[in-house]
């Protein structure tokens, strides 16, 4: 006797439309996938971008206010800032200028200083270096 289709499992029939619904799924899946992953890489390289123009942005200003500062603290701008806001300040004569003599260590004894008295010495914490 010949098939009947009445006498067929529901999975019989199903089966080949369900696969094909599976694949087709996958496919249009991974699909999305790619095109999705592919948008994240753009994003993420106008992300590098956008930060590395930045960086860059930034490392200008820094190297235009290491001039700034370096020209501010030169002695000629300065002495031109003197004479602008006429404060009268003057380099000082050479019979108004004390040089003291720093003490070293050695000379120093501090248990022979006077109860009270405090002693200071300036100690190089590397012997190699004046």
């Amino acid at each position: 006797m010949a098939k009947n289709r009445k006498n067929q499992s529901a999975a019989v029939r199903f089966g080949p439309a369900l696969k094909a619904f599976l694949l087709c799924l996958f496919i249009g899946g991974s699909g999305i996938g790619y095109v999705w992953q592919k948008n994240q890489i753009y994003e993420l390289g106008r992300q590098i971008k956008a930060r590395e123009n930045r960086l860059h942005d930034l490392q200008v200003q820094n190297e235009k206010a290491r001039r700034q500062i370096a020209m501010l603290h030169s002695p000629q701008y300065i002495e031109q800032r003197i004479k602008e806001l006429n404060l009268g300040l003057v380099q000082p004569q050479p019979n108004q200028i004390w040089r003291m003599v720093e003490p070293s260590a050695e000379t120093l004894n501090v248990a022979s200083a006077p109860r009270g008295q405090q002693v200071a010495a300036r100690q190089n914490p590397n012997p190699a270096m004046p």
